[in-house]
């Protein structure tokens, strides 16, 4: 059995094309030394699951493989919502324990740092992710504020009249001066030419706004937007660098998570020219708590998220979930990822042993391990594994002793995270807030020029008031004086006679 083991493995997993290390086979629960567990670079852009238990090794899974992506010269992006991969800019420490893990492979442990760029769409140290509201566009901002279908059209005829007007919405304050704009002083010019709008929809976006706003939102919306071609940098020893966005703050605002996970992957998808087939990826894109990504995700959402990744592998682009059960992730989404690194799973309940039941019917039949069983008893630092070979066919499941990061298995502290990003190009490139003119001060200038017409006006009929009012006094002082009463008295009865009224004698 152990030799056909052997041969078996031997041929689905040598590669000729350059390829990544994961780790080293095993069978019945023993490493075979020298006989490893690769991964081809050339179809790592058909995606990929890492799937497992808390406190499994899944982090560290993923660690493992953006370092060797990073030492072939790919870069990649990597979703840190538990704050706990920063590490990877400085060198690991050795350790018995880690010597011992790779003799047993037959692969050489090295402490190694990597090139790592911090990204944030927060306050946190970092290099700033801004995107401008016109480039989210009407229908991820409507997610991102939850509105309904009519609230929804609101947001679309708000964005249409901007377009028309030439008023560049960048920022939420734009945004919030056109609803008030088109609420009040606008609100004719916009229904003669797109129709009524509800002011009790108006008023729930507005509070919507609100409360984006007290999440952070306005940190994130504004100029400069982001190139996402920064996130394809090699450095000059010609390693991929490894971009970290520090999403710790959003982990409980999974709609302002998987919204802004998804404009991203749009963008890069419209951006990014059309690649073929490479023999090594572009980019590839790492999905950290990829649950949230999905939880709640309305049918036309999933719709998108499945176009994108179908298409944006085309683009050399590839895209990996990371998450706790492999029915966290939609089976339309879940049948497109051709990598699966499965780790433990616990079957504490009987709803835990029906969604290990559904994971193992998404793995290959092997003649070498029962599944079932070994799923639930894989150590710390174990995997089942398959892929695909260069050609495109998957290769054989495979029981797997991962290799250990190179990089520190633990944060960096503040210290560390300041000076990496001191030293960083685009912390100088995009830290620097920009508010050029766009609609917030536009509509401010065309109402202060309204405001300063009708201020004219409302002058010159006060000279005229002034005036009329200066005749008035003019006319009171005659009547007034003793002689204007007499002229007054021979006027009145001169007109009275005119009339034909005889005034009647004392």
């Amino acid at each position: 059995m152990i030799e056909d083991f052997k041969k078996e493995i031997a041929a689905g997993y040598n590669f000729k094309g350059d390829s990544i290390i994961l780790g080293g086979a095993m069978l019945e629960g023993i490493p075979n030394k020298d006989l490893l567990v690769q991964l081809p670079l050339k179809t790592l852009n058909r995606h990929g699951l890492i799937a497992g238990a808390t406190g499994t090794g899944k982090t560290k899974t993923l660690q493992g493989i953006a370092e060797s992506l990073s030492q072939a010269g790919v870069p990649s992006l990597l979703m840190d919502l538990k704050g706990d991969l920063s590490g990877l800019a400085a060198s690991g420490n050795a350790h018995p324990k880690i010597t011992q893990r790779h003799e047993s492979i037959g692969v050489e442990w090295m402490p190694e740092s990597f090139p790592v760029e911090l990204l944030t769409i927060s306050n946190d140290a970092g290099v700033r992710l801004r995107a401008t509201i016109t480039e989210f566009g009407p229908v991820l901002f409507s997610r991102i504020l939850e509105l309904n279908d009519t609230q929804s059209g609101v947001v679309s005829l708000v964005f249409k009249y901007c377009d028309d007007n030439g008023l560049p919405l960048l920022d939420i304050k734009d945004f919030k001066k056109v609803m008030q704009f088109l609420t009040n002083e606008g609100k004719q010019a916009i229904e003669k030419e797109y129709g009524r709008i509800s002011t009790a929809s108006v008023a729930t976006i507005l509070r919507k706004i609100i409360t984006i706003e007290e999440q952070g939102a306005d940190v994130f919306f504004g100029e400069r937007s982001f190139d996402v071609d920064d996130l394809t940098r090699i450095n000059a020893n010609g390693s991929g660098y490894i971009n970290i966005i520090r999403l710790t703050d959003i982990q409980d605002k999974p709609n302002l998570f998987s919204t802004f996970v998804l404009s991203l992957l749009a963008e890069i998808y419209t951006l990014f020219p059309e690649e073929g087939d490479l023999e090594k990826p572009k980019l590839v894109i790492f999905i950290d708590e990829a649950h949230l990504l999905f939880k709640e995700a309305s049918k036309a959402l999933l719709s998108q998220i499945e176009t994108i990744i179908k298409l944006i592998r085309s683009k050399g682009v590839g895209v990996i979930f990371c998450t706790q059960l492999p029915t966290d992730v939609p089976e339309s989404i879940l049948s497109q990822l051709g990598l699966k690194v499965q780790h433990a799973l616990r079957a504490f309940t009987a709803k835990d042993r029906k969604n290990i039941k559904l994971t193992v019917e998404n793995y290959p039949l092997t003649q070498f391990y029962d599944v079932d069983d070994l799923i639930t008893n894989l150590g710390i630092g174990e995997a089942l594994i398959t892929g695909l070979n260069e050609k495109g066919i998957p290769t054989p499941l495979v029981h797997t002793m991962l290799c250990a990061p190179r990089s520190r298995m633990d944060v960096l502290n503040e210290s560390e995270i300041l000076e990496l990003t001191n030293n960083s190009k685009l912390v100088k490139k995009y830290n620097d807030e920009i508010d050029r003119e766009s609609a917030y001060e536009i509509l401010n200038k065309k109402l202060s020029d309204v405001g300063s017409s009708h201020e004219s006006e409302r002058s010159e009929v006060d000279k005229k008031r002034s005036k009329q009012k200066e005749e008035k006094s003019l006319i009171e002082e005659v009547i007034n004086s003793p002689g204007g009463r007499v002229v007054l008295r021979e006027v009145t009865r001169s007109i009275m006679g005119i009339l034909g009224i005889k005034g009647k004698r004392r």
